[in-house]
């Protein structure tokens, strides 16, 4: 919760755990807000932390000292909400919290949360498998300022926020933290804490990557680049080590959040570019560049609204983008069960319609073709109604996504 703002992401957890018996398993970068959020849905004494000892001491001793700490033997109108932070620091979470739900599947609501490591973790084996449901969170977008209910389907109507929220949405990042502050050096403080923070304590502690002074150039220079494809020889000849290595690298950034990739999509796009991804930052907030910093602060949306829709069970939705060997290219493209959805071109304040959008649209039959502005006023129109490829503000266009 933000100044008296709740997340999107309670209501998320409150709905699957009324509705439903598996856990949630909510992962998402560090400082995102997970312990705040699930606290909030936590009974009386549900809340156990991994780093605390006394909780560690009743989690280590099973079952019944969590029914003991808990009081799962006395009649409730409905099950108790537990949650686990930090599990994951736990060799062996997986066999103990399959344990603790395979005794308590009709007697309590567990939530298992923690750093962006469970990500990593959970995909080994299928010894959880059909246990959990997973949910990802994201910092504040647009979407989630301008309304914080569940939708119905994945787009709503659009809804203006205070500028001054927009503002510093722009400035300094959708983090709770330097979003509520809205102080200049405590934003560049919290920036250098957090990246500190992910690679030598996160990335240190969770794999046997020792060159963390490389780690940090290359998250530097992936920075930089946010918004470009992502070329390996380069990178691997700057920071100087194999093309496999710096392969290896961006696969652990991505797995803790540092940044995302989105690939081409190829599917009835003539002499389209079908192998190299393109990388972006999870914080616009880092970016200088003002081009960049719109196309990452879209792209972010975009993910949020993904993982969103995904994690809330409203289709199969994917992130790509659009270039072919002719060198045209679409920032965007919105694939929904694995059909074209929406294409959106960035731009800081160009209003000329790029011919790109009328290309790949019909290429794709894509329903829908945007033009995100984000110097343009706030329209109160539905831009979702537009089958044509038409000229949108961001306000406008951010606040019907999630």
């Amino acid at each position: 919760m933000v100044d008296g703002l709740p997340r999107i992401y309670e209501a998320m957890l409150r709905d699957h755990l009324r509705r439903h018996r598996q856990m949630a398993f909510v992962s998402g970068p560090r400082q995102v807000g997970r312990t705040t959020s699930c606290r909030g849905v936590a009974s009386a004494r549900g809340y156990l932390n991994w780093d605390n000892d006394d909780d560690r001491r009743i989690i280590e001793r099973g079952p019944e000292a969590l029914a003991d700490r808990l009081d799962l033997s006395r009649l409730r109108r409905a099950p108790p909400v537990v949650v686990f932070d930090e599990l994951h620091k736990y060799r062996r979470w997986k066999t103990l919290i399959k344990g603790i739900f395979d005794t308590f599947e009709d007697r309590a609501r567990i939530i298992v949360t923690g750093s962006s490591r469970l990500d990593v973790y959970r995909r080994g084996g299928d010894s959880l498998m059909g246990r959990y449901f997973s949910f990802r969170m994201h910092p504040f977008s647009v979407g989630e300022i301008a309304r914080q209910r569940l939708p119905e389907q994945p787009t709503r109507p659009p809804r203006a926020i205070p500028e001054a929220d927009f503002a510093a949405l722009w400035r300094f990042g959708g983090y709770p933290e330097p979003f509520a502050q809205r102080e200049a050096r405590f934003h560049v403080r919290w920036k250098t804490l957090r990246q500190q923070q992910l690679v030598r304590e996160d990335i240190r502690d969770a794999t046997r990557i020792q060159e963390l002074g490389q780690i940090e150039s290359l998250l530097t220079l992936l920075r930089e680049r946010s918004g470009g494809q992502l070329i390996y020889t380069g990178l691997a000849e700057q920071i100087r080590v194999a093309v496999e290595t710096i392969r290896r690298w961006i696969d652990t950034l991505e797995s803790f959040h540092a940044g995302f990739r989105v690939r081409p999509w190829a599917t009835n796009v003539a002499k389209a570019l079908r192998k190299e991804p393109k990388w972006y930052a999870t914080d616009w907030s880092e970016i200088e560049d003002p081009g960049a910093r719109a196309e990452t602060f879209v792209a972010c949306h975009l993910l949020k609204a993904v993982h969103g829709w995904n994690d809330l069970g409203l289709g199969t939705f994917e992130l790509r983008y659009l270039r072919d060997k002719d060198k045209r290219e679409v920032d965007f493209l919105i694939v929904r069960d694995r059909k074209p959805w929406f294409l959106v071109e960035v731009k800081s304040s160009d209003t000329k319609l790029s011919p790109n959008l009328a290309h790949f649209q019909q290429q794709v039959s894509a329903a829908h073709a945007f033009q995100v502005v984000l110097d343009l006023d706030y329209v109160d129109r539905d831009c979702f109604t537009e089958r044509r490829p038409i000229v949108v503000p961001a306000r406008t266009f951010l606040s019907q996504l999630l």
